[in-house]
C-alpha cells in the first residue's frame, strides 16, 4: 500500500508550484499569447482545472519550440507533462516523456535540465520498486547540481529539492533512518531563494518523523500548520496531509477523529480529481479502522472500494507499465547506445592521444639525447681546446722561464768574465802603481802622484759599475737579499753577489784582493748574519734566492 501512497506523492513532487482556481478556457486563451516562464506559470494553473487542455497546449508548445530550435524551453514544456499523465495514472507516458526529455537535454548538454529529468526518473523508478535505479538517478541529479555549485551556477540552497526527493523516496521504501538524514540536510541547506521548495513540504516530512517517534501531539501541531498553508496554495496535496493526520489519530486510539480525516482526504481527492489512485490506500485504512471497531459492514464496503480502485489502476499498471519498464525503454536504450558510442569514441580518442603523447615523448626524449650528445661533444671539444691552450701556455711559460734563466745565466757568465777581466786589469794597474812607487826620484813627482791617484779611483769605479750591472741583471735576487737581510753591509752584499756568480773562494779572494782565509772568515760571518744552520750549504742557499 505504501507504493500507492508514493504514486500520488510523485506527482505532487514533480511540480509543487501553487495552484489557484481560474477559468480554464480563459487560461487556455491566455496561454497562446505567452512566452517563456510566463507561459509555464499559467500552464501549471490550467492543468488542475483542465488537464487535457493543458496537455494539448504543452505538446503544441513543445513542438513549436523544437521547430524554432529552442531545445531548452522545449524540454521544460516536456517536464510539465508527467504530472498530468500521472494524475491519469498513465505512467507509461510519464516514463517515455521523461526519457525523451533526457535525450533532448543531453543533446544540448544542459546540466540543470538533466538534473531535473533525473529527479523525475528517480521518483518513477521508486514507484515501480526499482530501488537501485531510483536512488541512482536521484543521486545522479544531486551530483550534477553539486558540480553546478562548484562552478558557481547554483547555491547550496538549490540542493534542498534533491535532498527532499531522496528523503521522501527512502521514507516510502521504509528506510526511515536515511529519510531522516536527508531531511536534516534539507533544513541545514535551506534558504529563501527563487524557486525554493516551500517549507510546508519539509514540515510535512518532519511531521511523519515525529509520528514514527510516537510524538503524536507534536506531529498534529505541525500538520495543522501544514494544512493551513496547503489550503491557500495547493489544496489537492491535503489528500496526503489528511491521510497522515488520520494515521496519527489512529496511533493515539482516537478512532473517531481518525475516521473524520480519512474521509476528508477522500473528499479532497474527489473534489480536485487528484490522487485518485492514492484513495485506494485511504479506503483500506478506513476498512482496517472499521474492522477494529467491529463495524464489519462498513469495513467490507471500504475494502470493496479499495479493491475496485486497485483493480482499475494498479493491476493494469502491473500488467502494462511494469513490462514497459522492462522492455519498452526506447529512449533509455537509445541513450545507452549513444553513451556507449561516446565512451567508445572517447576511448579511441584517448588511445590516439596516448599514441601521440608517446610519440611526442619519444621525439622529445630523442631530441634531448641528441642535444645531450651534441652538448657532450661540444663540451669535450671546448675542454680539449682549453687543455691544449693551457698546455701551450704552460709550455710557453716554461720556455719563457727557461729562456729567462738561460739569459740570466748568460748575463751572469758575462758578469763573471767581466769581473775577472776587471781583476786582471786592477792587478795590472796595481803592478804599475807599485813599480812607480819603487822607482827612485819619480814617486814624488806631481805627475806620478796624479797617475797613482787615478789608478786607485779607477778601481773603485770598476767595482761600482760591477754592482750596478749585477743588480740590473739579478734584480729579484738583490731585492730578496736586501728585504730578508737588511743589515748586510756592502761588502756582505758583494760577497753574496760573487757566490751567486758561482765564484770559488780562491777566485773571490783574488777579486776582493784578500787571502783565502779572509774569504772563509767573511763567509762565516755572513752565515751568522743570515742565521743559517750548519747543515745549510751557503752556496746552494744563495743560488736558490
Amino acid at each position: 500500500m505504501q507504493v500507492k501512497h508514493l504514486v500520488s506523492f510523485i506527482m505532487v513532487i514533480l511540480c509543487w508550484v501553487p495552484l489557484s482556481r481560474l477559468d480554464a478556457q480563459q487560461l487556455s486563451d491566455t496561454l497562446e499569447g505567452l512566452q517563456g516562464e510566463a507561459f509555464f506559470e499559467e500552464a501549471r494553473k490550467l492543468r488542475r482545472d483542465n488537464p487535457e487542455e493543458a496537455l494539448v497546449l504543452l505538446q503544441e508548445k513543445h513542438e513549436e519550440l523544437l521547430k524554432k530550435g529552442d531545445t531548452v524551453n522545449a524540454v521544460k514544456a516536456l517536464l510539465e507533462m508527467p504530472y498530468i499523465n500521472g494524475q491519469h495514472v498513465d505512467y507509461t507516458k510519464s516514463y517515455d516523456t521523461l526519457w525523451y526529455a533526457l535525450f533532448l537535454a543531453d543533446s544540448v548538454d544542459d546540466d540543470a535540465l538533466k538534473a531535473s529529468v533525473y529527479n523525475g526518473l528517480g521518483r518513477l523508478y521508486s514507484f515501480f520498486k526499482r530501488k537501485d535505479e531510483a536512488l541512482e538517478y536521484l543521486q545522479t541529479s544531486l551530483e550534477i547540481n553539486r558540480k553546478l555549485i562548484d562552478r558557481g551556477k547554483l547555491q547550496k540552497a538549490d540542493l534542498v529539492e534533491n535532498y527532499y526527493l531522496i528523503s521522501a523516496t527512502h521514507r516510502i521504501l521504509n528506510q526511515h533512518h536515511l529519510a531522516r538524514v536527508y531531511l536534516d540536510s534539507c533544513f541545514v541547506n535551506y534558504a529563501p531563494i527563487d524557486g525554493q521548495l516551500p517549507m510546508a513540504y519539509l514540515h510535512f516530512e518532519q511531521a511523519f518523523q515525529l509520528y514514527l517517534d510516537n510524538k503524536n501531539e507534536e506531529a498534529l501541531l505541525l500538520l495543522g500548520e501544514v494544512e493551513s498553508w496547503f489550503l491557500k496554495n495547493g489544496p489537492s496535496f491535503l489528500v496526503l496531509v489528511y491521510s497522515d493526520m488520520g494515521d496519527v489519530y489512529a496511533n493515539m486510539s482516537n478512532y473517531k477523529q481518525s475516521e473524520v480525516y480519512y474521509k476528508k482526504a477522500l473528499a479532497i481527492s474527489e473534489e480536485y480529481n487528484s490522487h485518485v489512485d492514492f484513495s485506494s490506500l485511504v479506503y483500506e485504512k478506513l476498512a482496517d479502522l472499521y474492522e477494529s471497531l467491529g463495524a464489519y459492514e462498513n469495513a467490507y464496503k471500504n475494502q470493496k472500494k479499495a479493491k475496485a480502485i486497485d483493480a482499475q489502476f494498479f493491476d493494469s499498471r502491473t500488467a502494462i507499465n511494469q513490462s514497459l519498464l522492462e522492455i519498452k525503454d526506447e529512449f533509455r536504450v537509445e541513450k545507452e547506445k549513444q553513451e556507449r558510442l561516446v565512451r567508445k569514441q572517447r576511448l579511441e580518442k584517448l588511445e590516439q592521444a596516448d599514441k601521440i603523447s608517446m610519440l611526442q615523448r619519444i621525439i622529445l626524449l630523442g631530441s634531448l639525447v641528441f642535444m645531450a650528445i651534441l652538448g657532450l661533444i661540444y663540451f669535450r671539444s671546448i675542454r680539449t681546446r682549453h687543455l691544449t691552450e693551457k698546455q701551450m701556455l704552460r709550455r710557453n711559460k716554461q720556455l719563457e722561464i727557461k729562456k729567462g734563466k738561460e739569459l740570466l745565466d748568460l748575463k751572469n757568465k758575462e758578469l763573471a768574465v767581466s769581473a775577472l777581466q776587471m781583476v786582471e786589469k786592477d792587478e795590472f794597474l796595481k803592478e804599475i802603481a807599485e813599480r812607480l812607487k819603487e822607482a827612485e826620484g819619480i814617486s814624488d813627482k806631481p805627475e806620478v802622484k796624479q797617475v797613482l791617484k787615478s789608478i786607485s779611483h779607477n778601481r773603485s769605479d770598476n767595482w761600482e759599475e760591477f754592482r750596478l750591472r749585477f743588480t740590473a741583471v739579478n734584480e729579484d735576487f738583490y731585492n730578496k737579499i736586501t728585504t730578508m737581510y737588511p743589515k748586510l753591509s756592502q761588502a756582505d752584499q758583494k760577497l753574496c753577489a760573487l757566490i751567486k756568480l758561482n765564484f770559488s773562494s780562491k777566485e773571490i779572494a783574488r777579486l776582493l784582493g784578500i787571502s783565502v782565509e779572509s774569504v772563509h772568515t767573511t763567509r762565516y760571518r755572513l752565515r751568522k748574519k743570515m742565521k743559517l744552520e750548519r747543515s745549510v750549504n751557503l752556496e746552494e742557499y744563495i743560488s736558490s734566492l
